[in-house]
């Protein structure tokens, strides 16, 4: 291949192998469906999907690929969410406006074919799935900057909903405009957060002084400054692109680490994969004897079972100061070693999902 040209004709030619075996792919995923449907089997498997994306990387270096894991997953996700589609076709709820980082998380795993819907508050997507009005429900559980989000627990806690996979998403922030240049922007929209999470680069591009009009979502932001050619917006990437307001500057946050953690919900249970992370509820029988905590951690400690978070919030029983326990180990539910903490502890333990252990970003 010695020109441009050339490199076109064998693009051209390649592009259209992708395309004939693509077809092929979706002629098989259309029969699994059939035969999913036929048996009511679970059409969103993570640890099916995980195992692909690692054999194909391992595939990649062995043939000393130029595609990475971060390339191959974020080919095959959308692929994956084609194919979803075709098996059959499910609505996504998640915690809105359309263009919040959360439907970002969501359309990351469900691709952009899905049929999305977009709830005000984290308590109206449970409400949602618990209804059988969408299969799937995407929501903030913590952010690596503000910890925990309390709603989400206090929810699982008393909900037939369960977590069947979660992921972490870096939060980085865009500033985008139909200006041409700074100088001519008279006015930036954002979330009220969104200012404080920015301030540096406010600075550093003088803008401190320009008005700054706080609303009431980074959506929103992006909605408004689309219709102004001298106003901008603080958003996140899929706002900008979603409303069709060009990006100036792209990761513009001061915090360049800050990662959010969500959970995707339904109403099924995973199978077990080598690669499992399990939550569970824990109220304690007598939570306000001493030592009863540590008793048991103790059992888990025993096992060999690896805790990765725990996190206390009030039980809201009348009269006291009553906590119960939110805790993230690694396993499976299923795993023989859980089974024996479990069996120590009827009546205790509320399972609130087992998944696929996501991979947690480094940015």
């Amino acid at each position: 291949m010695k020109t441009l040209d050339d490199c076109r004709v064998v693009i051209d030619a390649l592009d259209d192998e992708i395309l004939e075996l693509l077809n092929r792919r979706m002629e098989i995923v259309k029969r699994v469906g059939e035969i999913k449907k036929e048996s009511d089997g679970i059409i969103y498997r993570p640890e099916r999907e995980k195992a692909i994306v690692q054999r194909l990387t391992q595939k990649s270096i062995e043939q000393k690929g130029l595609l990475n894991m971060a390339a191959i997953e974020a080919i095959f996700l959308e692929i994956f969410a084609v194919s979803r589609n075709l098996e059959l076709p499910e609505r996504i709820a998640y915690l809105g406006p359309e263009g919040s980082f959360t439907h970002q998380a969501a359309e990351s795993r469900f691709g952009a074919m899905s049929d999305y819907l977009s709830l005000g508050s984290i308590h109206s997507v449970f409400k949602t799935l618990e209804a059988k009005r969408a299969k799937f429900g995407v929501v903030p559980i913590e952010n690596s900057r503000d910890g925990i989000v309390g709603e989400t627990l206090d929810l699982l806690a008393k909900s037939s909903v369960k977590i069947v996979a979660e992921l972490y998403m870096p939060i980085h922030m865009s500033f985008a405009t139909k200006a041409k240049k700074l100088s001519e922007i008279t006015k930036v929209y954002s979330k009220d957060k969104g200012f404080g999470q920015c301030r540096e680069f406010l600075q550093e591009h003088n803008l401190v002084n320009v008005e700054q009009i706080p609303v009431e979502s980074t959506a929103k932001a992006a909605i408004l400054a689309a219709a102004n050619p001298n106003a901008a917006a603080i958003c996140s990437h899929i706002a900008a692109k979603l409303y069709s307001v060009p990006t100036m500057f792209d990761h513009i946050e001061d915090d360049i680490g800050s990662q959010t953690r969500f959970v995707i919900l339904s109403d099924f249970k995973n199978a077990k994969s080598n690669d499992d992370k399990t939550s569970i509820l824990v109220r304690l029988k007598d939570s306000v004897k001493a030592g009863s905590l540590v008793h048991f951690l103790q059992d888990f400690d025993e096992q060999n079972i690896n805790l990765s978070k725990i996190e206390s919030r009030p039980s809201k029983n009348k009269g006291g100061f009553d906590y119960w326990f939110f805790i993230d180990f690694y396993g499976h539910i299923d795993d023989e070693k859980f089974q024996k903490v479990l069996q120590k502890h009827k009546g205790e333990v509320t399972w609130l999902g087992s998944y696929v252990k996501g991979q947690n970003i480094e940015v």
